[in-house]
């Protein structure tokens, strides 16, 4: 006997939390966003920093809780284990982004010591040359591996001059690094002006915006946020082939054009993008995984910065298999932009879509990043509604007309790393093929 599944249930209209919102008189921006699920506060404090000389950004990123000029990283630590915290930093090109959580009981003492980070940071000489040293040897593990030297490639040939087209520093530029220098870029950049402070927990929103404003009122700063130019559009040409001699897979990388999440064509741009490789039930994966098990995980996303977005196409495949991998990529890219989905393969997209929504805000954690994300572009979470009812109520032609405009093949900037000995002719079979020395 054979079993149907059941019918997909109708879309439900996505409900945002509420919260309230204060800017204070030194430029920061406190949203702070009530979820009473459990005892907990999330944090996430965004701080602009495009444009961040690059070593520098990274390692102060990595060292901006390594003391102040009363507190060691041992009494940071100390305290915050005490309200069950931690606090930590990471940058990329568009932000200084400094994470928080701990228990609601605890939200005060978390923010004080937020504002002695933020406003106090020593970067002793000492905990700086120890994370410059670990950093180093994180950058040259990081170039050993093909994940990393294809998504290096792939972002010199779409951003050229740039600054995205390179987030990762030199070994020899972290090494030039010097705590007072980090002191500079602190005092110049790590400034409450522009930057957006998101509080989301067992909080009453008001209360959380009196005791950001108590703390972090005082931090002061005069620099303002440095712009970062837009992204250059991508321009396609010849396949980039990066050898690695002797690699027994290849790493296949591909951009496609996007749009910001405030486009008309997002949503539908989104659809199409889940139809063709952005989950599991996607026709590429079922494709190169499923029909021919060229690779294992396959995967495309739009991704969305400050300055640009751009839909990236990625899988790791056999180095006997490239040339089919990328004939099956470039049909399944071309099948999409020339023909309209099914009705019923759109339907699947859309749930997908618009569960994974639900679910990104179930947590206080996932809640905390979706606002955080979304106010550094300017957007609120009212925006993710309006999003939803977007996803719900594009149609299939809209679909198609969004597939057509951004996923054709001939609009693709690609990228393969892998042994040019064994690959190179099968590529070049399918698509002109130059090496990095000749597209530079």
């Amino acid at each position: 006997m054979t079993l149907s599944l059941p019918a997909l249930g109708p879309n439900r209209k996505l409900k945002v939390p509420t919260g309230a919102e204060r800017t204070l008189s030194n430029g920061l921006t406190v949203i702070a966003i009530r979820r009473p699920s459990v005892p907990l506060v999330e944090l996430r404090l965004w701080v602009p920093f495009g444009r961040a000389p690059l070593a520098r950004g990274v390692l102060l990123s990595q060292t901006l809780l390594s003391g102040t000029s009363t507190m060691s990283n041992l009494d940071i630590a100390a305290e915050l284990q005490k309200v069950g915290g931690g606090l930590a930093a990471g940058a990329d090109p568009d932000r200084l982004m400094i994470s928080g959580n701990g228990l609601v009981s605890g939200l005060d003492r978390i923010l004080e010591l937020l504002a002695e980070v933020v406003t106090d940071a020593a970067y002793p000489s000492g905990e700086v040359a120890n994370e410059r040293d670990r950093m180093i040897e994180h950058i040259q593990v990081a170039k050993s591996q093909p994940a990393h030297l294809a998504r290096e490639a792939l972002l010199r040939r779409m951003y050229g001059k740039h600054p995205y087209a390179v987030q990762t520093p030199e070994p020899e530029q972290v090494r030039a690094v010097r705590a007072a220098q980090l002191r500079t870029l602190h005092a110049d950049r790590v400034h409450p002006n522009g930057a957006v402070l998101v509080i989301v927990g067992d909080v009453r929103p008001e209360r959380a915006l009196d005791a950001a404003e108590a703390t972090l009122g005082q931090w002061k700063g005069a620099g303002r946020p440095v712009e970062l130019p837009p992204a250059p559009a991508l321009t396609s040409g010849p396949l980039v082939l990066v050898d690695r001699p002797d690699s027994v897979q290849s790493s296949l990388r591909m951009a496609l054009p996007a749009v910001p999440r405030t486009h008309p064509d997002h949503a539908p741009l989104h659809l199409a993008n889940l139809i063709f490789g952005g989950y599991f039930s996607s026709r590429w994966v079922e494709n190169i995984r499923e029909d021919k098990g060229y690779t294992y995980g396959p995967h495309s996303v739009i991704e969305h910065a400050l300055a640009g977005s751009a839909l990236i196409v990625a899988a790791d495949v056999a180095t006997e298999v490239t040339g089919p991998a990328l004939l099956e990529t470039v049909y399944e890219l071309g099948r999409l932009a020339s023909l309209p989905p099914k009705e019923d393969e759109l339907e699947q997209a859309r749930q997908y879509a618009l569960g994974t929504l639900q679910l990104g805000m179930s947590t206080q954690a996932g809640l905390a990043a979706l606002a955080s994300a979304y106010a550094g572009f300017g957007l609120r979470l009212d925006f993710l509604a309006e999003h939803s009812a977007r996803l719900a109520r594009a149609t299939r032609d809209e679909v198609a007309a969004a597939a057509a405009k951004y996923l054709a093949p001939s609009r693709a900037v690609t990228v393969v790393l892998g042994d040019a000995a064994r690959i190179a002719g099968p590529l070049a079979a399918l698509t002109p093929v130059e090496s990095p020395a000749e597209s530079s």
